[in-house]
């Protein structure tokens, strides 16, 4: 797993290089959001204000936002509107109530249409002032004939004060006016409890319930809009899509350095050349229809690879394939005759190579043989003494490069060394189709496990 910190430059790496891939996958999400438009309808939705009079606690209200939205009101609803395709039962999902400032409660409907909407708002809170009074009204309650019960034995109370009032001793003595007088205390406390009972009475709040007005036909679909449903679509992917780049960052276990590349080959690096960087071309084994949208999407080339870095000049860069020539000879005896092996699709790595068996004019003779990471096959060893694996950095994982090793064992080729190959920016072309001084033909046909001669 790579322990690099993801900086805001890789996410500016991946929409340089993979711009093609995020636009599709945002198109795709779009569609795909336009698809879910066409799969849910379009609601609207509006709201219908009931005012409560009196004073109301917080928990009364809530008991009244549970009345407006139950099974009752909206059942009534129901059979007043008539609708023929939709029941109770889906009203209950399209009704909500909440209790706003000022002790109003606002009655929410959605429906298919604005007007469809507006009368289900003012329905159900038509049906529950309705509801509400018929409960604060009931006569076949318990909770409703309560009250009434009370005031009729306090009326019955006061006059059984009274009564023993005037039964009580009419003397002045300090026994009967302290009768006299507690009686009349109680009889205010009665009175007093008796006020407080009608002014906290629920039926008298209940009874005064007001719709305020029609519900306001809406002029919009409620969210998610199709045109949020699209924008969240195409956003969505877009999204996933750069996670996932960044994921496989994380996760990607291909070695990038010389020691790991070294590590995972079991031999040593005689050293790191340079290629100019150019557009990849299109190789004969990249043609098809699943070939074509690679390319069309950017996606045949890593996006995670560094910047090409500004190369110095061309006579630098050929003074790096001598001095890894110059290595080889030193190594081995002669006849220096070596397998040049390239990963097959490794563009960089074949280019690197092919320039090596010019630079090398025969001495080492190479030659050059792509071999599939797949099912590595290396020839069978005959007049080459070795194999020099050539690759660029950051392509190729960790077993796929043991595999190439383990081919070239069974080959009977020893990996004498590794030559790691990278792009560079040119900063001079030839103006010539005549080669400098120095430079020499290519002694070596690309090709695969057959090889061209050297």
């Amino acid at each position: 797993m790579s322990e690099d910190t993801i900086r805001l430059a890789t996410i500016g790496r991946i929409l340089r290089r993979r711009w093609r891939l995020l636009a599709t996958l945002a198109v795709v999400g779009a569609l795909v959001g336009y698809g879910a438009s066409v799969v849910f309808p379009p609601r609207y939705t509006t709201s219908a204000s009931v005012l409560l009079p009196g004073q109301w606690e917080e928990r009364e209200l809530l008991t009244q936002v549970d009345i407006a939205t139950s099974s009752t009101v909206i059942d009534r609803a129901a059979d007043e509107l008539g609708w023929p395709d939709v029941s109770g039962a889906e009203l209950r999902d399209r009704v909500s109530a909440k209790a706003a400032d000022g002790n109003i409660i606002k009655i929410s409907g959605t429906a298919g249409t604005p007007e469809r909407a507006q009368q289900l708002s003012d329905q159900v809170a038509r049906q529950f002032v309705t509801f509400a009074a018929r409960i604060a009204g009931g006569t076949d309650s318990d909770a409703a004939t309560a009250p009434e019960t009370l005031r009729q034995q306090v009326e019955e109370t006061n006059r059984r004060i009274t009564d023993l009032a005037k039964a009580a001793d009419p003397g002045k003595t300090v026994e009967s006016v302290q009768a006299r007088t507690s009686l009349e205390k109680l009889r205010t406390s009665l009175e007093e409890a008796m006020t407080k009972l009608d002014q906290a009475d629920p039926a008298s709040s209940l009874a005064g319930m007001v719709v305020m007005g029609p519900a306001a036909r809406p002029t919009g679909e409620a969210p998610p809009t199709r045109t949020q449903l699209i924008v969240a679509g195409a956003l969505l992917f877009f999204l996933f899509a750069v996670i996932g780049h960044l994921a496989a960052v994380r996760l990607n276990r291909r070695p990038r350095t010389e020691p790991e590349i070294a590590a995972a080959l079991g031999s040593s690096l005689l050293g790191t050349v340079d290629v100019p960087h150019e557009r990849r071309a299109h190789r004969p084994e990249d043609s098809g229809a699943r070939a074509s949208i690679r390319r069309l999407l950017g996606i045949d080339t890593q996006w995670d690879l560094p910047a090409p870095l500004r190369s110095v000049d061309e006579a630098g860069r050929q003074i790096r394939y001598r001095r890894v020539c110059a290595r080889l000879r030193d190594r081995l005896p002669s006849p220096r005759r070596l397998l040049a092996v390239v990963p097959d699709g490794d563009d960089i790595a074949r280019r690197a190579a092919e320039q090596l068996v010019a630079e090398a004019k025969g001495d080492p003779l190479l030659r050059v043989v792509e071999v599939s990471v797949d099912r590595p096959m290396v020839p069978d060893r005959d007049t080459e003494s070795g194999a020099l694996v050539v690759l660029s950095a950051g392509s190729w994982t960790a077993q796929e490069l043991a595999g190439i090793a383990e081919a070239c064992a069974d080959g009977r080729h020893e990996v004498v060394g590794i030559v790691v190959a990278g792009t560079v920016r040119a900063v001079e072309t030839r103006s010539s189709g005549h080669p400098p001084d120095g430079d020499a033909p290519a002694l070596a046909v690309r090709g695969h496990s057959t090889g061209g001669s050297a």
